[in-house]
């Protein structure tokens, strides 16, 4: 076993509750109150508090838009400034629901009759009594800087066969420095959203007519995927993975086996009929692996083996929660599955987690949380194998003293994972890389190796992706970097841009020498004006524009600018080949 590093492997943001989660608590209250002050008959869904901010569901007897807003804010500010005392009091759950039957309230009404027997918790501010289990502050005065943002229709209990509500969305800070740093950082978000910057870089487009969740990735886009697969598979090559293609559809007796057809049936697509068998799209690729170790006889000399695959999966989504390259019905993971017999698993674990980091890493991805789920209620195998696949799970997390927080319930169906979410420019995190350790599927289909005793054994399986989905970790790259991507990954690396039409030879020439150098290049050789051609390159956001006049045609260089339009000055072809390649993962010793 690996002895304990001097520094943490990974040091994550853990993330807990405070007193801030307690006043936007309070403040949704407030919200509600204001509602039903303003729009009487209104009834009561849920508000809850979420990251940075609170919502709340109304159902409302006219629609209300983002223009009522301010209203409903003044309305806020009035019951804020009278500091009214928020106070708990409990009642029988009998006397609960007449209270709420007797105001019209059926929303309450449906969740305290979904509650065990016993007393209810309700808070009161004024002549507003809603149903809560608290925390909340002392009094609504308490209350610091806030602002609604906008909103949105929202299914009762997420469920699209009952009624459509409006829901508020909200947020709230101690002070209003604060707030008004967070309102810059969503503006920000609005100005980098990926499906915005999408369209105007020709990235990748979405159409109704081929349908939902389907990305066509265009010519740009398709550049930059492939350089993230590219980088991928040379990082694999290095650490001992072997690569492998699988089939797309596959009997629908293979995920029986697998447990999937049983476990993750409301992902999955309908079957296809062939030939009188079913069939199923595949949502998964770790059965695909399995079936490869399976073709031959396997000796402890073999393992660990490492299959690597960037395998499209299909998974049904509803079209309510569809969003651009985040949520999509069709996408590609960057999976691998590592076949260790018992004792190699603590190494091979410490490795992946390595491999991890240096992925993200590369991609500018420095800050992290990291999540242990563990079993959820709807599972397959031993109690036993439970135990050992979190027991190695949580040995990892202390060999590299990991800080992390813990998600009871929220494993696999096949085993426990630890999930990385990574923070990207602006703070915001996402859900990313995952590793998981599996002693149900070797059981399941019977895989073995032969060990050093001769006799048989059952390996363990390690599902493991660093990406989680092309598609997503390309969108938060365009989030992350507002689409101005580090050279290295960006899809055009050099605009020539000429003065004069009597320059394009010799803009030519330098072409094809970044060219043959693996340069990106894009030729910016129209009649349009300099000052044009510029803009353009730095609204396309291209790394670097390089001027050709009549001087540097002269002198055999380029007048180079960056994106920002800062002057770099004259410099010979050459050494803007080098300046190009600066940052690369794979050269790091440029990056020093």
């Amino acid at each position: 076993m690996p002895s304990t590093p001097e520094k943490p492997i990974w040091q994550g943001d853990v993330q807990s509750s405070s007193e801030v989660d307690t006043m936007r608590h309070s403040t949704s209250h407030v919200l509600a109150q204001a509602v039903l002050a303003l729009y009487p008959g209104t009834r009561l869904g849920i508000g809850p508090t979420i990251e940075n901010g609170f919502y709340y569901d109304f159902d409302l007897l006219q629609p209300i838009t983002d223009e009522d807003l301010p209203r409903i804010e003044a309305k806020m500010k009035e019951f804020i400034a009278q500091d009214l005392p928020i106070v708990r009091s409990e009642l029988p759950r009998e006397e609960a629901l007449a209270f709420f039957r007797e105001r019209g309230q059926n929303y309450k009404v449906e969740i305290i009759e979904n509650l065990p027997d016993g007393k209810v918790s309700l808070y009161r501010q004024g002549d507003f009594v809603d149903l809560c289990r608290g925390p909340h502050l002392a009094g609504t005065g308490r209350i610091g800087a806030f602002k609604l943002l906008h909103t949105a229709g929202a299914y009762w209990r997420g469920d699209e066969k009952r009624k459509m509500l409006q829901r508020i969305y909200g947020t709230a800070f101690p002070a209003q420095k604060e707030l008004d740093t967070h309102l810059h950082l969503l503006e920000e978000a609005r100005r980098r959203d990926h499906r915005k910057l999408g369209r105007e870089l020709d990235l990748f487009s979405i159409h109704e007519q081929v349908g939902a969740g389907l990305i066509h990735w265009h010519p740009k886009g398709a550049m930059v995927r492939m350089l993230m697969e590219d980088y991928w598979k040379r990082l694999h090559l290095r650490r001992g993975y072997q690569f492998a293609y699988t089939a797309h559809i596959a009997s629908e007796e293979l995920y029986r086996t697998s447990g999937h057809l049983e476990a993750f049936s409301k992902d999955m697509y309908a079957p296809l009929e062939i030939e009188g068998r079913p069939y199923r799209v595949r949502p998964m690729n770790c059965p695909g692996h399995i079936m490869i170790y399976r073709t031959a006889k396997r000796s402890y000399r073999e393992l660990p083996l490492r299959l690597a695959e960037l395998g499209t999966v299909y998974r049904f989504e509803k079209s309510g929660v569809l969003h651009g390259l985040m949520r999509v019905r069709g996408f590609t993971i960057d999976d691998s599955h590592i076949f260790v017999a018992p004792e190699q698993l603590p190494a091979e674990l410490d490795a992946v987690f390595g491999l991890m980091k240096e992925f993200l890493h590369a991609f500018g991805f420095e800050r992290f949380t990291v999540t242990l789920s563990t079993r959820p209620e709807t599972s397959v195998g031993s109690d036993e194998l439970w135990a050992s696949a979190e027991g190695a799970l949580r040995a990892l997390l202390e060999r590299t003293r990991t800080e992390h927080v813990l998600d009871e319930g929220g494993g696999a169906f096949y085993g426990p994972k630890i999930s990385v979410e990574v923070r990207d420019a602006l703070n915001r995190s996402w859900q990313c890389s995952t590793v998981q350790v599996d002693f149900n599927l070797p059981e399941r289909f019977g895989i073995e190796y032969v060990g050093t005793d001769g006799a048989a054994h059952r390996p363990i399986m390690i599902h493991r992706a660093l990406m989680g989905s092309i598609e997503r970790f390309f969108g938060m790259l365009i989030e992350h970097y507002g689409g101005a991507f580090p050279a290295w990954l960006a899809p055009v690396q050099v605009r020539l841009a000429t003065v004069h039409p009597d320059n394009e030879p010799y803009a030519e020439g330098v072409a094809r020498r970044l060219e043959a150098a693996g340069v990106r290049v894009e030729r910016g050789f129209s009649n349009d004006t300099l000052g044009y051609k510029v803009r353009d390159a730095q609204l396309m956001k291209v790394p670097y524009i390089a001027v050709i006049g009549k001087k540097e045609q002269a002198n055999g260089t380029v007048r180079l600018r960056d994106r920002s339009g800062k002057d770099l000055g004259e410099i010979v072809p050459e050494r803007l080949i080098e300046r190009v390649g600066e940052g690369s993962p794979d050269r790091p010793e440029k990056e020093a």
